[in-house]
């Protein structure tokens, strides 16, 4: 039996631990305190962590972590990311013996060059590529990249759920009812979102499902965001990328 727990680290990041009441995974452990406490609290051992990308709220901890637990490093292949024991690209698969897990790799790049996601057990660690009801900053890729990320993780079953690695999705709905205020399903996620953070808990683990019918950015296959787009652009845009990158530039400006 796994045991999937988004622990809070820093103002806004998750880290996820998925265990089975002996040996546990981490993902994007940027900050070890946190992680190192529950760890301890529940008589976890880490066997290993699984990196998304190379920003350093993602990457912090692993020296500690290594050192601590001598635990194995998979990433992507980027050299600011340290102490990297298994180098993983997209296509890839990875297993590991305690807990026994399996993960298929993903290459989303988009918000940065090297990121990749990890699908395994019904769960998607997608890292800052989607986040709920939103999606990452395109700091280094293009809208054709994160456009071709977000259509493999649409291609993934609906059940699957989204592990993101920030609480951003209150923000993520106020921008979304800008463009989408009529979506019913939208409406009814704020509603049940904003409960749930009243009550200083997570919003995540959305499911794919939910961001198919609500994320703006999982959605410019549509019509409606299409509509969005052509009035954004001034002019019919010519296919389902560049609609995603209006939407893309209309949060950027939103953001301020």
């Amino acid at each position: 039996m796994l045991t999937l727990t988004p622990l809070p680290a820093f103002e806004d990041n998750y880290i996820w631990v998925l265990h089975d009441d002996r040996h546990a995974v981490a993902v994007d452990p940027g900050d070890p305190a946190p992680l190192i406490a529950f760890l301890d609290a529940h008589r976890l051992r880490l066997t290993a962590v699984l990196i998304t990308h190379h920003h350093r709220d993602h990457t912090g901890g692993i020296a500690r972590l290594r050192q601590r637990y001598d635990c194995a490093i998979h990433a992507p292949a980027n050299p600011r990311i340290p102490d990297v024991t298994h180098v993983l690209q997209g296509g890839d698969s990875l297993d590991i013996a305690e807990p026994e897990l399996h993960f298929e790799v993903l290459a989303t790049p988009g918000h940065t060059l090297d990121h990749i996601s990890y699908v395994g057990h019904g769960n998607l660690f997608c890292g800052d590529t989607v986040f709920g009801c939103g999606c990452g900053k395109l700091f280094e890729g293009s809208p054709a990249m994160m456009a071709a990320s977000l259509d493999a993780i649409l291609a993934l079953p609906d059940a699957t759920r989204v592990c993101c690695a920030h609480e951003y999705t209150l923000s993520n709905i106020d921008f979304a009812k800008t463009i989408d205020g009529s979506n019913p399903a939208l409406l009814e996620r704020e509603r049940a979102d904003r409960a749930l953070r009243a009550q200083d808990r997570p919003t995540l683990p959305s499911t794919l499902a939910l961001e198919k019918a609500t994320n703006p950015f999982l959605r410019f296959h549509e019509d409606d965001m299409r509509i969005f787009a052509a009035r954004y652009l001034n002019r019919p845009p010519p296919g389902p990328t560049e609609v995603f990158g209006a939407i893309r530039a209309a949060k950027d400006a939103w953001d301020g």
